[in-house]
């Protein structure tokens, strides 16, 4: 985590290096303004229509796909920093490393409202139940009053304002949406579209490969859980990555994102694979260890098959690692012959 130091104590610094010949550019902590950065923009976000007056210049985003979107837009020059538990990965080898690198990790616990006013914000983007949430006194409507604007990730869209479920599109649609309108927002409209068109070729080239809907492996998302199964439904992440990617995901039916259901509708769906979401304090090992003692799942096909494909919780939620995700399954599902 980095930590700003006080302006009086770099322009002391900046006084002194420059005695010795060298020259430090002063932190600002904004990025350079441009004229199109004062045009207002009206978006359409979770069914809310909002104006912003200009271009946010000191973004802080919660978790790492949505810390990603902005990086994968070039945004980087653009936050005040990031919220992100430590559980998410290696992100050393990630192509986004260098922004990682260059901006403020701000807490590795749940995002408050004192942190984005902490670092200035003039935007948050998160999610519901991404960050945003009337329980923890998070919502955009509580950020407004303080004169911070909010962007709401459109995988965690509520079917209504006091819903719990969660999902309105599909969720590359989703991830479609979100790059479009920050496009529109940051007046950076080509990078978006650019990445829209790399990632669906991307992503139909997979769906190419995909066997015939008879021949497809079923597969169930295990998030987490052991009374019950967190997983995903239709409109989460893992539902389009599996069914682009090859697979009969068997939670379709679920029209809700992220959500439990009881371990008997697992095994009467009997999949033929289980794709393990890597993440949390109880690692993909521990997971797996326990699916394959779990006695009820004992005779469903990709336990008695060994069939368990882990991936990263990057992969999973709503990121530009997605269609890279969909690629790498794809890959593993293609070698998958069921009973």
């Amino acid at each position: 985590m980095r930590i700003r130091r006080p302006d009086a104590l770099l322009a002391v610094l900046a006084l002194a290096l420059t005695g010795c010949g060298a020259h430090i550019a002063p932190d600002t902590g904004t990025a350079a303004h441009r004229p199109s950065d004062d045009r207002p923009v009206t978006l359409t976000n979770c069914g809310t229509r909002t104006t912003y007056s200009r271009a946010p210049r000191r973004v802080v985003t919660n978790d790492v796909g949505i810390t990603e979107i902005m990086f994968a837009l070039g945004l980087e020059d653009r936050m005040a920093g990031y919220v992100m538990p430590d559980d998410k990965g290696d992100l050393s080898t990630v192509p986004w490393k260098a922004a990682y690198d260059k901006v403020p990790w701000l807490s590795k616990k749940a995002i408050t409202k004192e942190m984005a006013l902490d670092a200035r914000a003039d935007l948050v983007f998160a999610g519901w139940n991404y960050g945003f949430g009337e329980g923890n006194g998070l919502t955009p409507a509580a950020l407004k009053k303080v004169g911070i604007d909010s962007y709401v990730l459109t995988e965690s869209c509520r079917k209504g304002p006091a819903a719990s479920a969660r999902g309105v599109m599909p969720p590359l649609e989703a991830l479609y949406t979100d790059l479009a309108a920050l496009g529109r927002l940051f007046h950076v409209e080509d990078r978006a579209d650019a990445l829209i068109a790399r990632y669906k070729a991307q992503v139909a080239e997979a769906a190419a490969k995909a066997p015939a809907p008879a021949d497809r492996p079923s597969v169930f998302l295990y998030d987490d859980g052991r009374d019950k199964p967190l997983t995903a439904g239709r409109y989460a992440g893992p539902h389009d990555i599996i069914t682009k990617a090859g697979g009969d995901h068997v939670m379709k039916d679920l029209k809700d994102s992220w959500t439990t259901v009881g371990w008997e509708t697992v095994v009467a769906r009997d999949p033929d694979v289980i794709v393990v979401n890597n993440y949390g304090e109880t690692s993909a090992a521990q997971k797996k260890a326990f699916l394959e003692s779990y006695a009820p799942l004992a005779n469903v096909s990709a336990i008695r098959h060994h069939r368990i494909y882990v991936m990263d919780y990057a992969d999973l939620v709503e990121s530009p690692r997605n269609p890279t995700a969909i690629s790498d399954l794809a890959r593993y599902l293609r070698g998958v012959h069921t009973d």
